[in-house]
Parts: C-alpha cells; sequence; structure tokens
C-alpha cells in the first residue's frame, strides 16, 4: 500500500533500480496477490517497514513473523514492547532523511551481525504470536507488561513534579 509520503518516494527511488533490493509499488490485494507478499517478505533478508500515514504500521510484525529483519524507516518510532525488547538486536532504524542512502546502510552491516539479527528475529516472534490460551511470554502477557510498565512510569513521572 502505498499510504503516507514515504512510500512513494521509496519507490521512486528505489522500484527496480537495484537487481538485489526489490522495492515495489502497490500488490494486487487478490489471494495471489497476497501470497507473492508473503514470499517476497520471507525470501528478503531485509524488509522496510516505512511510515504511512502514522508512524506505526503492521508491516514490522509481518517481517518478524516472516523471519526477515525490519528496517524501520519512521522518524520518532516507539516500537512495540521497546521496555523489554531490544529493537537494536533484530531491526535496523533508518531516519527518514537518509533513504537515498538505504541500499548503501544496508551493505554496511556485516553478515556476522546480520546473521544474529536474523536469529534475534526468530526468537522475539514468541512475543507476537496470540493463542486462544495465553502462553507465557505470547503477545498477551507483553500486551499486559506494556500497560503495566505505562501505568508505573505515568505514576512515578506524576509524583515527581
Amino acid at each position: 500500500n502505498m499510504h503516507g509520503y514515504l512510500r512513494p518516494i521509496l519507490v521512486q527511488l528505489w522500484e527496480n533500480k537495484e537487481p538485489d533490493m526489490k522495492i515495489l509499488g502497490p500488490m494486487p490485494r487478490d489471494p495471489e496477490g497476497k501470497k507473492q507478499y508473503r514470499e517476497y517478505m520471507k525470501s528478503s533478508r531485509y524488509c522496510i517497514c516505512a511510515r504511512g500515514y502514522e508512524v506505526h504500521t503492521p508491516r514490522v510484525v509481518e517481517a518478524i513473523m516472516n523471519e526477515c529483519v525490519p528496517v524501520i524507516i519512521a522518524d520518532n518510532y516507539v516500537p512495540p514492547f521497546f521496555e523489554v525488547l531490544d529493537w537494536e538486536e533484530f531491526a535496523v532504524f533508518v531516519e527518514e532523511k537518509y533513504i537515498m542512502n538505504l541500499r548503501n546502510i544496508l551493505l554496511s552491516i556485516p553478515e556476522e551481525r546480520y546473521i544474529g539479527m536474523q536469529a534475534r528475529v526468530k526468537t522475539v516472534q514468541q512475543h507476537f504470536l496470540w493463542h486462544k490460551k495465553p502462553v507465557k511470554f505470547d503477545l498477551f502477557h507483553m500486551v499486559l507488561h506494556s500497560i503495566w510498565y505505562s501505568r508505573v512510569y505515568r505514576v512515578r513521572t506524576r509524583s515527581r513534579h
């Protein structure tokens, strides 16, 4: 989808420019298009997660679930469960103003670092899974922890003023 100002710029800069970089415009929403989208993600080393109209995008979780290292291009993005997960260990953050350098930024990541990030993507998947009956460290528990953390942090912040 081409929501927001950043995605069309990405397509303009990178679509069909480099054989090792698949930046695509809108894909068909039919079952075949959705299947192709998942296959692209599953076969990619890095998955671009650019902001749309809002900073948050479901593409981050889609990347994680497809074992793809998320490349988050969204200034002021606060990732889910930031208080528990060290996102720098399994995601790449690129400031919006540097999208013209995206390929060089990704190529500068050493192979060993990429392998570690990709392994951690697999490890954090459990935190984004929903089960009918909650399982330790799954999405249910992560959301509860985030609510608790927000409440504690908010209470502490208020008491300091």
